[in-house]
């Protein structure tokens, strides 16, 4: 079993977004860092950096936030873009001020275009990340899908076919999986990501994708209770959960 790394006290809060190292030493000089119990006013201590730490140091009265290895879902909200430079609202805003300064930064694990809402998931790991959208994991996400026209019947058939060609590609999509919740709603499950897959899907069979909204990863769900542009800590179950297949 390998050891818990640990690292210095100032570099470890500096890292997590909490101010430059010396404002991380004024904090400790004062008091305002305590683990188990104790105020540590030593800020070259180090600190293991065990998934437990949270629940054992407070800064300035709050728990810590987790260390590096930390995973986040989004309710990501209409109008928003998965990006740091584009013009307009960026889904990086929605996160606290500190958190956009750690270190490992916070990544999105694929992306949500600007026009589609639901679960995103964010990290600082970059093995999960991968893990997620490598291609080799076939890991599925399903999409709540309105569209402007009824269906025809025969959509459910040509996605699962595995033999659908997108518009200026030549590799056929995987098979994906249509649920018909209406005439002109159904759940689509796909285990790619290519760019706007769904809405270049639903054009292949002549449709128009009129909204988009993605309430699965995995066998992990947007859950009920997390509001649009609400974000929560991921534990260990959501991410393993991810993993596990349809729920």
């Amino acid at each position: 079993m390998s050891k818990a790394p640990t690292l210095r006290l100032d570099r470890l809060l500096a890292n997590l977004g909490y101010g430059s190292r010396r404002e991380v030493q004024q904090l400790a000089a004062g008091g305002r860092v305590v683990l188990d119990g104790e105020a540590i006013r030593d800020a070259d201590r180090r600190i293991v950096l065990t998934p437990d730490l949270p629940g054992r140091m407070t800064v300035q009265g709050a728990p810590v936030d987790p260390p590096p290895g930390m995973a986040l879902m989004l309710h990501k909200p209409l109008g928003v873009t998965c990006s740091h430079k584009e013009a307009g609202a960026l889904v990086y805003e929605l996160l606290p001020t500190r958190w956009r300064a750690r270190n490992p930064a916070l990544s999105t694990v694929g992306r949500l275009d600007k026009d589609t809402s639901g679960l995103l998931l964010m990290t600082d790991d970059g093995a999960l990340l991968h893990r997620i959208i490598s291609p080799r994991n076939h890991v599925a996400k399903r999409y709540l899908v309105t569209l402007a026209r009824p269906m025809s019947g025969t959509e459910t058939d040509v996605f699962a076919s595995g033999d659908l060609l997108l518009e200026g590609e030549d590799k056929p999509l995987l098979p994906a999986t249509l649920e018909v919740l209406g005439p002109q709603s159904a759940h689509l499950t796909i285990t790619e990501g290519r760019y706007h897959q769904v809405r270049r899907m639903f054009a292949a069979v002549g449709n128009h994708v009129e909204a988009l909204h993605r309430d699965r990863i995995g066998g992990l769900s947007l859950p009920p209770d997390l509001a649009v542009g609400a974000i929560r800590i991921m534990t260990p179950d959501d991410v393993a959960a991810v993993f596990s297949g349809q729920a």
